[in-house]
């Protein structure tokens, strides 16, 4: 079986520190994946870093999101949505020609729950393309469980990715990448206008969460 190019390209997780992306990282370490955490606080991705290259045995390493982003060769977009589109554009000139996985979601809360932002460019990876046209960008992550995906106890999760993008042999990339976390399969989406639905998603999957105290996934049927 020929190797993965994922073996020879550094994974950049920007706002690494947080739930998600610390989980996310702590999978793709766990597969032997060679992993950069990106933060605000360069000394804070470090301390994060050498926690999981500890938990894990993998290799994983911490600097500012701007450094992060610049030793990325696939570079995951894990921040809040509300400094979405000022670290996007930030970082534009050091994302050139890379692939760029937008796992944002772009979600407010209330009384009655989680509930759908909305984005004048249609999503939150939409929104990424528009600022990166110099970039190849994927939206992807969005409906995983970082309760799941940080506990070392969970040997394999049970969910499929939804990949979305313009650009095929980028999305089977990620589409890759996400298989490499165990019980985890990615699955093409559709292009990236499709995303505010995968986006959207989260909402219900957080309110069924919330109902039945679980962590929801989804599956693909007949495939």
């Amino acid at each position: 079986m020929a190797e993965s190019p994922l073996s020879q390209m550094t994974i950049a997780v920007l706002g690494g520190t947080g739930p998600q992306g610390r989980g996310l990282a702590r999978r793709f370490a766990a597969a032997g994946l060679n992993v950069v955490l990106g933060s605000r606080s360069a000394e804070r991705a470090e301390a994060a870093a050498a926690d999981l290259a500890e938990a894990t045995g993998g290799t994983v390493t911490g600097a500012d999101n701007a450094g992060a982003a610049a030793r990325g060769d696939l570079v995951l977009l894990v921040v809040p949505f509300d400094g979405h589109a000022e670290l996007v554009a930030e970082l534009a000139p050091v994302l050139t020609d890379k692939i760029v996985v937008d796992c944002v979601n772009p979600l407010g809360f209330d009384k009655q729950g989680p509930f759908v932002l909305d984005v004048p460019e249609g999503s939150a990876a939409q929104q990424a393309a528009a600022l990166l046209p110099a970039s190849r960008v994927v939206g992807a992550f969005h409906n995983v469980s970082a309760v799941l995906l940080e506990d070392p106890a969970v040997a394999s999760i049970d969910t499929d990715v939804l990949v979305v993008g313009e650009d095929r042999e980028a999305c089977d990339l990620v589409c890759d990448l996400a298989s490499a976390i165990p019980g985890v399969r990615g699955v093409f989406g559709g292009r990236l206008r499709n995303a505010g639905q995968v986006e959207a998603l989260t909402a219900n999957l957080i309110a069924i969460n919330r109902r039945h105290k679980i962590h929801a996934g989804i599956r693909i049927t007949d495939l």
